[in-house]
């Protein structure tokens, strides 16, 4: 009866564009993105305001309702999914879209936690500014969510994660007070960092509601790349080559495998390789610049040639307009989607230290595929930062989903054994949520769930801010 009340009061207060608890209405927000996980809920609750979110966590509070956050929903983990129990309320942000402010003298954007990621490309541009984060989900990701996941990208070699770039954060604590936090400061050394906190933790220790942005000088000009490797493990004295030449402008290294190309061409519509021969390995590379007269092309023009006389590189291609560098992003971001159609995989968002990981993909791949015949490992991705998407495709012409439900869980174990025997993580940029909780359970070092454990405890000692994810329920 109390809860009933709860749940009433919450349609009063909210409205109907904020509140329901229709069937109808809830079912495209119960099951993740990746279609893996399904829950319940009992009702959505859609504050438009930081006193509407607040109102709605001391609602919950009072009757111990647990929360559910929810931005874009496009977590790879399932963070954003409710439980089976059907016992949460999901809290969605995705009605809370202004941008504040923007702030030329401090380098700053205030948006709310459910601006989508354009959104904010698109207000920094207007102000001459970029904010230097993209992922292929921009056009639904939210400020919230990729605060909460400290979300990284394929400009994290030079500008870092949503760790990096943000420099306040506006929040309801699970008690129902409010964190200000908003503050463009740079430095601010008042010991503990609640912000830092609220990166990164999934929505376990609180409702992020808004976040300040550190933005940079919009590029003039930039400088993209294709290049066939002559090997895997050629590809980081290249990118020191090229961050030599260029003064560190180095933004983006991406790698790609044939194999991984062969996929876009083939399911991706009037698109063709960059060069004209087959390499084994290819390495997109992107520079920028916001000097007006900078020589970058030329810098990366002749660091590439004379990597091409030297035999470090097999060939390359500079794209000549900003049409040709988005066709050549476009093979780039349309990989995932590429591999989906062709039949899934068991995915691995992983990262060891820049240095090991041309190693760790040259040991690890053979070594999967030689315990599961017939496997095929895609490696892909951000190998600038030491992070790639360690993907385990079915054999060819197996069924795949059937293959997968049957070997996921003893692959998973195999190649997140081979990350920590490495030094690496288990997930480099997508978080933990459900997917990977059990794992990270399984192999976290002495006494990191302990004092994760204390930190969740203090401020959400009902448990009651997005329960069963990052951490399992404590006995």
């Amino acid at each position: 009866m109390m809860q009933q009340q709860a749940l009433q009061g919450l349609r009063e207060r909210l409205g109907p564009a904020g509140f329901t608890d229709d069937a109808s209405d809830l079912a495209p927000w119960l099951t993740d993105w990746r279609g893996w996980r399904t829950g319940r809920a009992l009702a959505m609750a859609s504050p438009a305001s930081l006193e509407e979110v607040r109102f709605v966590v001391q609602a919950a509070v009072a009757e111990r309702i647990p929360i559910v956050p929810q931005g874009g929903n496009t977590s790879m983990v399932a963070g954003a999914t409710p439980e089976a129990d059907g016992q949460a309320i999901i809290l969605s942000l995705r009605r809370m879209r202004r941008i504040r402010a923007v702030s030329i003298e401090d380098n700053a954007l205030v948006a709310e936690a459910g601006v989508v990621l354009t959104q904010v490309h698109d207000a920094a541009a207007a102000a001459g500014r970029l904010f230097p984060l993209s992922l292929g989900a921009k056009g639904s990701a939210t400020v919230g969510g990729l605060v909460s996941t400290n979300a990284g990208g394929v400009q994290v070699l030079r500008y870092g994660t949503m760790r990096a770039l943000t420099l306040g954060v506006e929040a309801v604590l699970p008690d129902g007070t409010v964190h200000h936090g908003l503050k463009a400061l740079r430095k601010d050394n008042r010991g503990y960092d609640l912000k830092h906190l609220l990166i990164g933790a999934e929505g376990t220790l609180g409702v992020v509601t808004a976040a300040t942005l550190a933005l940079v000088p919009r590029p003039v000009e930039r400088a993209v790349a294709w290049v066939g490797l002559v090997r895997l493990d050629a590809a980081l004295p290249l990118l020191r080559r090229l961050e030599a030449a260029t003064g560190g402008q180095i933004s983006s290294f991406e790698i790609v495998p044939q194999a991984g190309l062969d996929l876009v061409t083939h399911h991706l519509a009037n698109a063709r390789a960059p060069l004209a021969g087959r390499h084994q390995w290819h390495v997109l590379i992107e520079a920028d610049t916001s000097r007006p007269g900078d020589p970058l092309a030329d810098a990366m023009r002749d660091s590439l040639g004379a990597a091409v006389e030297s035999g470090e590189v097999a060939d390359a291609v500079i794209a000549g307009s900003e049409a040709q560098a988005e066709a050549l992003w476009l093979l780039r971001e349309s990989l995932p989607e590429a591999e989906r159609r062709e039949g899934g995989a068991a995915k691995h968002d992983i990262a060891v230290s820049v240095a090991d990981m041309p190693a760790f993909i040259i040991q690890t791949a053979p070594a999967v595929e030689s315990a599961f015949p017939g496997a095929r490992v895609l490696a892909f991705g951000h190998l600038g930062d030491g992070n790639v998407h360690f993907n385990v495709r079915a054999p060819e012409g197996a069924d795949g989903e059937a293959w997968l439900r049957q070997n996921s869980g003893a692959i998973n174990r195999f190649v997140d054994d081979a990350v920590v025997a490495m030094g690496g993580t288990i997930s480099a940029e997508h978080g933990i949520g459900v997917l990977k909780r059990d794992e990270f359970v399984r192999l976290a070092e002495p006494g990191r769930l302990e004092w994760m454990r204390a930190v969740k405890s203090a401020l959400d000692p009902l448990g009651i801010m997005n329960p069963g994810k990052l951490l399992p329920p404590c006995d």
